[in-house]
């Protein structure tokens, strides 16, 4: 399959022609200055337009402003954010100044699905962050800029790596199996959350988890992300909702003159903590206490290695942003082109990215109709290194590097690698002697008309796409000395398609009716979801080249008497979504607002017992400010009340009926063929049905002292049940697993606060403060069965787990053996036996929370963020499998901790507590400093900003890991897991660097 934009570029091109139409030009000119009424401040980039006509320009640095006008026009409009907007009439003189009044402050819009609303009248749960207020410095995917941004919203990176995967919670974790992540929608095109890329094929290192299918995204052409929490805001989108929604806003052409922008920035990144590992002489000395001075001294290498600074580097990253955008009430365009090169902190990996951007609007027939388009095109390059998510106690990369023998050279006196041996790698030869890269091209966009039918109600129809073709290459040199590769060589070969469709067709009516205003939407949406991959594998190589060996099939030896070439296998599936959605929107006088919505989804993935789902919200708004008894020292103050049901379709593909295919090939340690077999993937169940979860939410939105301190309190209750799940069947019977709806409920309860405070605001000084705290309870109920999870690796460890799902419990509860020190013996003790319990930890986080504070002091601007989260607990797999007693007495490097602690080289690493700890940490995120240049001197620069940032400049934590930001995916018998640490990527510290400016 070729990816179709072909199709979908005569409509960019037609749009473009459109938004490229000359505009007329006036016949005598006027100017003048645009300034605070108050403060006498000129305000830049004020908007001055004639009234009635598409002419118009903005304010330059000083507040002034040239503008040619028709000679018969007779009013100017002029705007600016956080002013009240005037008209003025046009004299015979070429001087019109003009004061602007700070005093109402302009209505604030947020998005919502299928409109947008003022935030005054919305009724759910809604949080808007704009460009000014995302996080800064190097950022890679869109939801790095509102990390920490909101309450209730916790966002976890799996790892430092770049482009890593990424898990998003709002209110909480409410899924077993089913997706957990809140639905994206960009520009109106709900992604369908599927990996575009491939997972790591295991090559005896284990195997890796896909990347952030969000990576393709330009973080530099966002304007804004609106978070819907609760359901009366999400039921809009039904079965897709219960998780939240995020919906992102690209940036449009505004000014009429055209403005070019161009950004550029350099981050420079270092790791921001290693781990204690035993230097050379503390290592022979502790390992001569376990095993006697002539065995330490017979397993002296000779060298000083510090197997971490082998592996790892700093990294560079060069991030180049180039737009040109014009606008005016008739329409707008803009274009963006960005390049983006992102060097990991470990040697060969990185991501780089190239993006081109087409948004654009025109009016029509009067402005009755408007056809607009939103298109971007990314290639991304991924280079991936051995750092897997279940490596055996070989280690992969990471893992490796900290076991290693410290005083084992790199290299032999020729220069050739010292490799000891399969089970103990070298971790620079991972490195030198593999290669695996992956590359992406996506498309996403949508062509819309939207026609005025008549006063108050119109038509919009939009048809979008979303179409992905990724191909990962992987090979392994036969110089390798690795598990399943020493002597031979690997190759793997996976490649993903995705074509999505949607066509999405709704009315809209608004009309006042005295005191009374109506908003109504009813609509219909049709989704397909088309996804293909396919496999393969090679091994017995006739040569070391890697290049030779990703590019020259001729290069396997066929004629090898093992097993060379294997098609692992390949599927191809389509899911359809169909939909019928309204809402209506009542207020009363201004005071009473009332929100009720439905939406009806009839999903593929369902059995016929359940094709539709049905999820209804409502919601109440009692603007308390309009009311006489509120005091005056309040400027806006309103409460909310909503309930609605959700659902969550984020499944398998056909799990309902009877189905076999035929299992992965795989030529494994002897190059003999494994698999193939034919196995069932669904036994019939025509009642599968959707998670759904119900949500009631109380809020309250006020403001005091002229908008001064504004805020948000906000209570939930959020209930999923139906949940999806595998249920194995006790033996003997007819069908060994069913896919099936449990019995039980994940319980969320908590409280969301967020404040924002104006502290000082004088001409020259000004300092805000905005802050968020969220506390969130989860509990599993009604639930009579026991599922664990948490799959735990390492020597010894084969069949163990960590985490359990059960009643009373949170979600991933830890099940484990309760540490109480060692015997005399240096043997585990443990308190009521040696056996897994629940000790009354989780890895669900009990409180999040977001401090930022932003200065601005005549031309300079600077700006620190603080996030934070707590009660929640973190199990170090790492320090499981490889720091211990018993691994320092097999010759691998432990953390000082291990040396002299009491434990034996005989006892064994069983599960524990010991290896728990608690996870809560605060994080200084984001420091930035900012200084715009004045360019009044110059026509030809509008404006120009210098900024230096920081990111991850520090954590306090008490936990003794790389980080405590860290979900390494240890998923059991297709159960996920959460908080297991495991040879994670490690994250960085990184500076940047750059500039902006404007023509």
């Amino acid at each position: 399959m070729k990816l179709k934009v072909n199709y979908f570029s005569k409509w960019l091109l037609l749009v473009m022609a459109l938004g490229l139409c000359n505009f007329a030009i006036g016949q005598r000119t006027v100017k003048g200055t645009v300034i605070d009424e108050s403060t006498k401040e000129p305000l830049i980039g004020a908007n001055i337009l004639v009234v009635g006509t598409s002419t118009g320009t903005i304010t330059d640095f000083d507040g002034a402003y040239s503008l040619n006008i028709p000679e018969n026009a007779k009013q100017l409009e002029i705007s600016y954010t956080g002013y009240s907007p005037k008209t003025i009439a046009i004299g015979p003189g070429d001087v019109i100044n003009i004061t602007l009044s700070a005093g109402e402050l302009l209505e604030e819009v947020v998005v919502v699905g299928y409109g947008s609303v003022r935030k005054t009248d919305a009724t759910g749960a809604v949080t808007s962050v704009t460009e000014e207020d995302f996080n800064k410095g190097v950022i890679t995917s869109p939801e790095q800029l509102i990390q920490g941004r909101a309450a209730g919203v916790q966002i976890t990176t799996a790892s430092g790596e770049p482009g890593a995967g990424v898990n998003i919670r709002i209110r909480g974790t409410s899924s077993v199996r089913g997706g957990n992540n809140p639905l994206f929608v960009v520009d109106g095109v709900p992604l369908s959350g599927d990996n575009t890329q491939s997972s790591g094929q295991d090559a005896g290192v284990g195997s890796s988890s896909a990347r952030n299918p969000l990576n393709f995204l330009n973080p530099n052409d966002i304007a804004s992300i609106d978070i819907l929490k609760d359901a009366s805001a999400t039921a809009i989108y039904g079965s897709r909702g219960a998780n939240g929604v995020v919906i992102i806003t690209t940036k449009s052409g505004k000014s009429d003159k055209g403005v070019l922008d161009y950004s550029y920035s350099l981050g420079i990144s270092n790791i921001t903590k290693k781990y204690d590992l035993l230097g050379r002489d503390e290592f022979l000395d502790a390992y001569a206490s376990f095993n006697g001075a002539t065995a330490a001294a017979a397993l002296d290498g000779g060298a000083d290695t510090d197997w971490q600074d082998e592996i790892l580097r700093t990294g560079l990253t060069n991030n180049h942003n180039v737009s040109y955008g014009s606008g005016n009430e008739s329409g707008n365009y803009r274009f963006s082109f960005g390049y983006f090169d992102q060097e990991g902190i470990l040697k060969g990996s990185g991501l780089t990215r190239y993006n081109a951007r087409f948004n654009g609007s025109k009016k029509f027939i009067n402005d009755r109709l408007t056809i607009g388009t939103q298109i971007t095109i990314a290639s991304t390059n991924d280079q991936n290194i051995p750092i897997t998510d279940n490596s055996g106690f070989e280690g992969d990369l990471l893992g490796s590097a900290l076991k290693a023998n410290p005083t084992q050279r790199v290299r032999d006196a020729a220069g050739k690698l010292v490799q000891p041996g399969t089970t103990e790698p070298n971790p620079v030869a991972f490195l030198e002697l593999s290669k695996d890269f992956t590359n992406t091209l996506r498309a996403l966009g949508n062509l819309s008309a939207e026609l005025q039918l008549f006063e108050g109600l119109s038509f919009k129809t939009v048809i979008g796409f979303d179409q992905s073709v990724s191909s990962r290459k992987a090979a392994f040199s036969r110089d390798l000395v690795s598990p399943q590769v020493n002597t031979r060589g690997r190759l793997f070969l996976n490649d993903i398609e995705i074509d999505n469709k949607l066509w999405e067709n709704y009315f809209t009516y608004n009309k006042d009716f005295g005191n009374i205003s109506f908003t109504g939407l009813l609509g219909y949406s049709y989704q397909s979801f088309d996804y293909a991959d396919k496999g393969f594998e090679f091994v017995n190589f006739r040569t070391s080249d890697l290049d030779l060996m990703i590019n020259n099939f001729a290069s396997v030896d066929l004629n090898n008497a093992d097993r060379s070439l294997a098609a692992r296998n390949s599927s191809n599936t389509k899911d359809e979504l169909q939909s019928y959605f309204g809402r209506v929107n009542l207020g009363f006088a201004d005071k009473y607002i009332i929100t009720a919505t439905l939406r009806a989804d009839g999903s593929t993935r369902f059995g016929g017992g359940n094709k539709y789902g049905y999820f209804p919200s409502f919601a109440f708004k009692w603007r308390l400010i309009e009311e006489s008894f509120v005091p005056d020292f309040f400027s806006d103050l309103g409460l909310r009340i909503g309930y609605g049901i959700t659902g969550n379709q984020e499944i398998p593909h056909n799990l309902y009926q009877p189905r076999q295919r035929y299992n992965d090939y795989d030529i494994n340690d002897g190059s003999a063929l494994d698999g193939g077999g034919l196995a069932s993937v669904a036994f019939a169940n025509p009642n599968l049905k959707w998670e759904t979860t119900s949500q009631i939410n109380i809020g309250l939105d006020f403001s005091f002292f002229n908008h001064r301190l504004s805020g948000s309190l906000d209570y939930y209750n959020k209930n999923t049940n139906d949940l999806l799940i595998k249920v194995t069947s006790a033996q003997p019977a007819v069908a060994e697993f069913v896919w099936d709806n449990l019995d039980a409920d994940v319980v969320n309860t908590g409280v969301e606060l967020s404040l924002n405070l104006v502290a000082v605001d004088k001409n020259d000084l000004k300092w805000e403060i905005a802050s968020n705290v969220a506390f969130n309870k989860n509990e599993v109920q009604n639930f009579g069965g026991l599922i664990n999870t948490g799959d735990i690796d390492g020597q010894g460890l084969t069949g163990a787990f960590a985490q359990r799902i059960a009643e009373g419990q949170p979600l991933f509860a830890y099940f484990l053996r309760e540490f109480a020190g060692y015997d005399a013996e240096g043997i585990s003790v443990y308190e009521g036996g040696d056996v897994q319990k629940f000790v009354g930890k989780s890895p669900i986080p009990k409180v999040n929370a977001g401090l930022t504070n932003t200065f601005g002091y005549k031309n300079w601007d600077f700006s620190f963020f603080f996030n934070g989260q707590f009660g929640n607990y973190i199990y170090s797999n790492t320090a499981n499998a490889y720091f211990t007693a018993g691994s320092l007495a097999n010759a691998r490097n432990v953390t000082k901790d291990v040396v002299g602690n009491g434990e034996s080289n005989l006892n064994a690493p069983d599960v524990s507590t010991r290896f728990l700890e608690n996870g809560s940490f605060v994080r200084l995120q984001n420091v930035s400093l900012g200084y715009v240049v004045n360019t009044k001197s110059t026509s030809v620069i509008s404006s120009l900003r210098f900024f230096v940032s920081a990111q991850n400049l520090f954590v306090i934590t008490d936990y003794s890991g790389q980080d405590p930001e860290v979900n390494v995916n240890k998923a059991l018998n297709d159960v996920p897991s959460l908080g297991i640490d495991y040879t994670a990527y490690p994250r960085a510290r990184t500076i940047t660097i750059g500039a902006n400016i404007s023509f």
